[in-house]
């Protein structure tokens, strides 16, 4: 039987141009399925069926900007380049076509290693310091010319979306990745107008990625950026240790053109600041829409028993109650939800929790990568 209660995942919502019929986004998720970064018919054909399974809103799994080392694997879809760009033409066209609505993610790795494959880009690791995140030296500092350039490619990889039909663009400045980098101050020891001791100064470069974005899309098309605390490999790592932080870190960002900050938790119930309001209170997505008055979506282990480390560690994660999200949703304490493994492994996830057919709903495990479901 349907609870009622799961209504208040089915309220629609509105952002600048962006009209969504319900508040699930389905999170970006790295597959590498296309192969020299030229996404395929099986990537347009994976979309499809996300959008008809009904979520609100699609956002791919991270793609390169134009810079030589953006990716550090092969396969990772590139938004560039006449081949990938007309794949992606394909992706939206059929997204479109079966009544969805999505966003490319726009991804920079930085000085991120992937430990699953040997294979090196072919120019030299962008970063802050030439820093790794475990504080190894990798590289040089980016030049101004760097930076520069890469600011210039978010942009044009933001209009590039938008020329194709996209209905809003997500940042990747999150998990360690280019943009965090700056954000973190154990990567940024750069003491120019991109560094300094505070995170407000070392959110320079995010702030002026947003600004190419926003110059490149006008003032009417939404933008997402995507941040956490967290960092691959740093589960503890925090950017902000106070609400105080956080608005330093935030507030600047949203004034430079963020619409709405998708805030990455490993568990989206736990509350980023216990202290100050205790084991209930307001998670990342809650607290950064309270100190920035910006649209919120929260994310972290939604529906399924386990969380995603557990999952890569060859865990089953099983179907879990909605009961926690329902109840900060129906408080507004955020605006929308994403879904990430739970949609990975069944694109009819939605349609089932709304039919209520919950006994249906698929175990997640890793194997679920490799399937072109």
């Amino acid at each position: 039987m349907r609870d009622a209660a799961i209504d208040v995942l089915f309220r629609p919502f509105r952002l600048k141009s962006l009209e969504l019929k319900n508040r699930i986004v389905m999170a970006p998720m790295t597959r590498s399925f296309s192969p020299d970064g030229i996404p395929g018919a099986n990537v347009a054909a994976y979309y499809q069926r996300r959008a008809e399974g009904g979520v609100g809103l699609i956002i791919s799994e991270g793609t390169a900007i134009e810079r030589p080392a953006a990716m550090n694997d092969p396969d990772i879809p590139h938004f560039y380049g006449e081949a990938a760009l007309a794949g992606w033409q394909r992706v939206i066209q059929q997204v479109h076509e079966a009544g969805g609505i999505m966003g490319p993610q726009l991804w920079h790795v930085g000085a991120v290693a992937n430990p699953w494959t040997t294979w090196k880009a072919s120019g030299p690791i962008d970063s802050p310091s030439g820093l790794s995140l475990q504080g190894e030296r990798v590289g040089l500092p980016m030049s101004d010319e760097a930076i520069a350039d890469t600011i210039a490619a978010y942009g044009r990889a933001a209009g590039d979306a938008k020329r194709l039909g996209f209905d809003v663009i997500e940042l990747h400045g999150a998990h360690g990745y280019l943009i965090d980098q700056f954000f973190w101050h154990p990567t940024n020891a750069r003491t120019d107008r991109f560094g300094g001791s505070t995170i407000g100064e070392r959110a320079r470069f995010g702030i002026e990625v947003v600004k190419s974005v926003r110059a490149a899309v006008g003032a009417n098309f939404p933008i997402i950026l995507r941040v956490s605390q967290w960092k691959g490999m740093d589960y503890k790592a925090r950017v902000a240790e106070t609400p105080e932080e956080m608005a330093a870190w935030l507030v600047p960002l949203v004034e430079a053109g963020v619409d709405a900050l998708h805030c990455s938790q490993r568990r989206f119930w736990e509350p980023e600041f216990p202290e100050i309001d205790g084991d209930d209170g307001l998670n990342f997505a809650g607290w950064a829409k309270k100190l920035t008055g910006a649209a919120a979506i929260g994310v972290g282990s939604v529906g399924l028993s386990g969380d995603f480390i557990a999952a890569y560690g060859g865990e089953k994660s099983k179907p879990a109650s909605l009961d926690k999200l329902l109840g900060r949703m129906e408080r507004e304490e955020f605006d929308l939800i994403a879904v990430g493994r739970a949609l990975l492994g069944d694109p009819q996830w939605l349609a089932k929790i709304r039919s209520g057919d919950t006994h249906a709903l698929r175990d997640f495990d890793t194997s679920s990568f490799g399937e072109l479901v």
